[in-house]
């Protein structure tokens, strides 16, 4: 059984990519489990086509304990075992609390199974410090893949978990499987990726193109595999499913300096289009003035 952590910054399209990654996976004839580590609850949402789970948290604020696995595990496509951690209410408690809370209910109630052949932490965002570190911190992943984008703040994001990945390897064993690079169209994506990878000592697993399609798909609360099996975005997440199938490297990263990052950075124009854009928002403004 393989458990594997998703991270990356917030916004970028993790619980979509990951989804959409366990419906290529299910098509493979894996047995997988996704277990949403965000207190938002939506890890899991187009896999049970949009049905509201309730998260461990609440049912155990509810019923006041868990005696069986069906109050928190639902099945979604594929046969895909669902779980969602939940948080505190807004503003209360530690969310991160609801991970090891979560992870502890699953392993007493058996559900880490022999049968399963993977298991998915969808992490919030870029937070790789007490509870929401509990995947990695505690050896409970060993594979981390980290979704990015050619953005500026996706890469900081990124690189910032490599430190936390890094400083957790000797003690869990976890290691980075590689960068998942889920488009925004920036010019030379695809080579600023794979150059930032390579930096990390790691490698561009797979390049996600931007489609429109994810999005129809995700209104009818469904992955892209299961919406529209024969669009080609569809292929791109059966590809991303196989690569990470035969995935053979797993690193410790090497972070970059923030001087070294914004080097990469400037090496494929991303500072000089910052620049550009500023450029003409000034002169917008001084026309308008």
């Amino acid at each position: 059984m393989r458990q594997i952590a998703i991270y990356g910054k917030g916004g970028i399209g993790k619980s979509t990519t990951t989804q959409n990654l366990t419906a290529g996976l299910t098509e493979l004839g894996k047995k997988v489990m996704v277990v949403g580590c965000d207190p938002k609850a939506d890890s899991t949402r187009l896999l049970l086509n949009g049905l509201a789970q309730k998260t461990v948290l609440d049912t155990l604020r509810e019923e006041g304990e868990i005696d069986d696995l069906s109050y928190i595990v639902k099945e979604g496509f594929g046969g895909t075992r669902c779980v969602e951690s939940g948080g505190p209410e807004p503003g209360v408690g530690c969310a991160g609390r609801g991970i090891i809370t979560s992870i502890g209910m699953l392993e007493d109630l058996g559900a880490y199974e022999d049968d399963l052949d993977y298991v998915f932490y969808d992490v919030l965002g870029d937070v790789v410090c007490g509870g929401f570190a509990m995947p990695i911190r505690e050896g409970k992943a060993q594979e981390i893949y980290i979704v990015a984008s050619g953005e500026m703040m996706a890469l900081y994001a990124a690189n910032n978990i490599c430190k936390g990945i890094q400083k957790y390897a000797l003690k869990g064993g976890v290691r980075l499987g590689g960068i998942i690079c889920n488009s925004r169209k920036v010019d030379r994506e695809r080579d600023l990726l794979e150059a930032f990878a390579k930096e990390l000592g790691s490698q561009l697993i797979y390049f996600v193109p931007r489609d429109n399609e994810v999005q129809r798909a995700e209104i009818q609360k469904k992955t892209v595999i299961d919406h529209n099996p024969e669009h080609p975005q569809a292929q791109e997440y059966r590809n991303l499913a196989q690569a990470i199938e035969d995935n053979q490297m797993f690193v410790i990263p090497k972070p970059m300096t923030q001087e070294r990052l914004e080097e990469i950075l400037t090496e494929y124009g991303l500072f000089d289009d910052v620049k550009e854009e500023s450029k003409e928002e000034n002169k917008s403004i001084c026309i308008a003035g």
